[in-house]
């Protein structure tokens, strides 16, 4: 009977156990997971007391009983402890678990040490086997370590119940249970069918049942966890992960569906150098300069190109963190599609007003941008050596950028296109903020001279920023940071402010690069005269794969006959 009662002990810790498998979710406490764990071992170990024949079986199966007798107490006080919301600090935790282990360790002795039993024999009474145990010292610690958590437990719960409001009563109420039945059947002991039958292991059980029970009901407290779950669920959240680095961290499927991009890149791969991922890596880069600035608008275009269809998001940036740390940003997307057509049928009846508005809206933009201009155009009024470079190399970046889409070098979309060109003029606004003594000085730089040179490139982008903070075109504001930015880094990773390396070097910036490089070359300068065309593509050839994306030769080659023209016909207005 002893082995029927044991065998139906362990069957229902299994069951109970395939039933939490069942139950599982990713938000459950690891110490419920143990418990799941550790009760049918034990119960198997109780099993196998019944049925051995031999004293070294016997001592086996006892080793297997006390994995749940040492253990189990630990992660079931553990659990206690975050249910009840109360923080146990690391070393705590780690010295708890220690000493359950110093204290198995004294069990594994059994047989061999009289630290755990001073001796242990082995009979077979009434046909049943019993291991024959005098205790040792490191038993009278093992029963103080099972009532310390049991106070601890039971402390934790009356606390809670006192002081915490935010803790769930019913849980608090099953939590007293499994720590109570589990001790006490430490010490009590009932007699069935004449023999002696440990309660042990059915206290196990009934803490499983327990369990279940809490393990059902306590995901329904975390508010946190269960509105994102049911945003998730409803199809109207997508969020997209990144470490500090932006490196891709994940997504989830609506993000991927919102941002096609993302199926083809690979997590801890680096975000936001193509053209395709510039938009979202324009939304972590505004919150990195401004915290508060983390909110923006993302439109997503109907296959059919029916507007009707058309869905519209807010999104929003913040950090992602990882309990209380910060570990990088997380980009959220929530569907805006019908509070933005509400106020598009509003519109509807206000078409007038709304030419009105765009006609002026139009004239602000046309201001906008001459207002840029003529920054970038006093800005080198300032600089001795580069008079008429901006509208050359704007010349040249529009040219590279024709022969790239005729030709089909590079699959660039159209509206990026168009915001390099437009952008091209603000390259060097950074100079700005370069000393005059630098800037104008009649001659080649110092190295000291040429450090402070150099941070005009960031400073460029900057100011970039600034002037186009509160635009509605984020496109255009990223290439033009861009631009700025990066035009003088290098694709083998030399180049500056930066030293980023071939792709990571947004396209915009490498385009500029070689309209830039190439004036430089074939204009006359205050420290050289300009170069005829052939040495100048010579040089321009030559960088291809080292300072320039060797993917943008076809283009260059295609150009080389327009821009020799381009600058023949300027000698020749100069000239005249």
């Amino acid at each position: 009977m002893t082995t029927i009662f044991y065998g139906s002990i362990f069957g229902a810790s299994l069951i109970f156990a395939a039933i939490y498998i069942f139950m599982w979710h990713k938000h459950f406490d690891v110490n419920f997971t143990m418990v799941f764990t550790l009760v049918p071992i034990s119960a198997l170990g109780y099993l196998l007391s019944s049925v051995v024949r031999k004293q070294d079986s016997a001592i086996i199966a006892q080793q297997i009983i006390y994995i749940g007798g040492v253990f189990l107490q630990l992660f079931i006080v553990l659990g206690i402890f975050n249910l009840c919301r109360i923080n146990i600090p690391r070393w705590l935790r780690t010295g708890m678990f220690a000493v359950c282990v110093l204290v198995y360790a004294s069990v594994l002795t059994t047989g061999h040490l009289d630290i755990f039993y001073q001796s242990v024999s082995f009979d077979v009474i009434d046909g049943k086997p019993a291991l024959i145990k005098e205790y040792g010292f490191m038993h009278t610690v093992f029963y103080i370590l099972v009532c310390v958590f049991l106070i601890s437990g039971i402390a934790a719960i009356i606390y809670s119940w006192i002081r915490k409001k935010d803790v769930p009563r019913r849980i608090l109420l099953l939590l007293i249970i499994p720590d109570a039945v589990c001790v006490l059947t430490y010490f009590v002991w009932l007699k069935a069918f004449g023999n002696s039958v440990d309660l042990v292991p059915l206290g196990y059980v009934i803490s499983e049942l327990v369990f279940l029970r809490i393990a059902y009901r306590v995901n329904l407290y975390d508010v946190g966890e269960t509105v994102i779950d049911s945003m998730i669920q409803e199809q109207k959240f997508g969020y997209i992960s990144f470490d500090f680095k932006f490196r891709y961290l994940g997504s989830n499927h609506i993000a991927k569906e919102l941002v096609p991009e993302l199926e083809d890149v690979a997590v801890d791969e680096l975000f936001g150098y193509k053209p395709s991922q510039r938009k979202i890596r324009h939304f972590l880069d505004s919150f990195i300069g401004n915290t508060e600035n983390n909110t923006f608008v993302y439109a997503v275009k109907d296959d059919s190109g029916n507007a009707d269809h058309d869905r519209i998001y807010d999104v929003k940036v913040n950090y992602l963190y990882d309990g209380s740390r910060r570990r990088g940003y997380i980009v959220t997307f929530i569907d805006d599609t019908a509070n933005k057509k509400y106020i598009r049928l509003l519109d509807n009846y206000n078409e007038k007003l709304q030419s009105e508005v765009d006609e002026k809206t139009k004239h602000i933009v046309e201001m906008h941008d001459n207002l840029i201009m003529s920054l970038a155009m006093m800005v080198e009024s300032r600089d001795n050596s580069t008079g008429g470079h901006i509208k050359r190399t704007s010349e040249g970046v529009r040219i590279l950028i024709e022969e790239i889409l005729k030709n089909g070098i590079l699959p660039l979309p159209d509206e990026f296109c168009r915001d390099v060109i437009k952008a091209a003029p603000m390259h060097d606004l950074g100079k700005i903020a370069v000393d005059d003594a630098v800037l104008r000085k009649p001659g080649r730089f110092t190295d000291e001279e040429f450090e402070k040179m150099k941070q005009h490139a960031a400073e460029g982008a900057k100011v970039i920023h600034e002037i186009l903070l509160n635009t509605d075109d984020e496109s255009f504001k990223a290439v033009a940071e861009n631009v700025a930015h990066y035009h003088h880094e290098r694709w083998d990773g030399s180049g500056y402010p930066e030293g980023l390396k071939g792709e990571q070097i947004p396209a915009e910036a490498r385009i500029m690069a070689v309209a830039d490089v190439y004036d430089a070359l074939v204009s006359k300068r205050v420290y050289k005269e300009a170069f005829d065309f052939e040495k100048a593509d010579r040089i321009i050839m030559e960088g291809m794969g080292t300072q320039f994306d060797p993917g943008l030769q076809p283009a260059y080659e295609k150009a080389r006959p327009r821009l020799e023209e381009y600058y023949r016909k300027g000698e020749a207005a100069a000239s005249f």
